[in-house]
């Protein structure tokens, strides 16, 4: 699955959240702050829910509600390989990055589940708010928003690893979609750069974790630089 188009929530809201990194506590802070009713209400997140913080395991286990949806990040896609490859280059750069948290669980069970969990994470969603679609990915779109249901690997490289737009500062608008909204690269407070906007404020280091509602976003209620 690369893509994901979810239907329009007609009974409650919809919201997005920063790089999680294990911080599962205070993710479900946040949460009670805007009422979250996990009835009506879906959270979006822009991926890399694990590593760097001690509750990985239970931010890995969010992926199985039914009002969570995510997109893969690259610490998701790190374990995985470095899981199926015990003792090899990528399990030691992985455990470099933050997945120490591994030793606390059984390595097995972590293996399994995010098998499984895997199959829950695309590597781009798009959610309709109203009349605007917004997109996600983790780190970063390709210029044409139709490219991302491309199976090229090098894109799809880009859509979870890239930090060439905001190394750039390049605030040319992704085409064929209205708003995109991704993490992966550290900043202060939200940042617009065109018509995408980068949310991670590094909550492991910060403790400062992003909940941002869609409709916000949409509507122009998130301050633009």
């Amino acid at each position: 699955m690369i893509h994901q188009i979810a239907e329009k929530n007609m009974q409650g809201r919809d919201f997005v959240v920063s790089d999680i990194h294990g911080q599962y506590g205070t993710l479900m802070d946040e949460l009670g702050r805007v009422d979250f009713d996990g009835e009506r209400d879906r959270l979006f997140s822009v991926g890399d829910l694990i590593d760097r913080g001690a509750e990985s395991y239970r931010c890995l286990s969010l992926l199985f509600e039914p009002w969570f949806f995510a997109v893969r990040g690259n610490h998701e896609m790190l374990a995985y390989q470095a899981l199926h490859e015990k003792g090899g280059p990528d399990y030691y750069l992985w455990l470099e990055n933050g997945g120490t948290w591994v030793f606390q669980e059984d390595p097995s069970a972590v293996k399994q589940v995010l098998e499984r969990a895997m199959q829950h994470l695309p590597y781009a969603r798009e959610v309709p708010i109203g009349k605007w679609r917004v997109g996600i990915v983790h780190a970063e779109a390709p210029s044409d928003w139709s490219d991302v249901s491309s199976p090229d690997e090098a894109l799809q490289q880009r859509m979870v690893w890239g930090r060439s737009r905001i190394e750039r500062r390049d605030t040319r608008p992704i085409t064929g979609i209205d708003t995109v909204v991704v993490g992966h690269t550290i900043v202060r407070q939200p940042v617009w750069l065109g018509n995408v906007l980068y949310i991670d404020t590094g909550a492991f280091l910060t403790g400062k974790l992003t909940l941002l509602s869609l409709d916000d976003i949409v509507n122009g209620r998130i301050v633009r630089d």
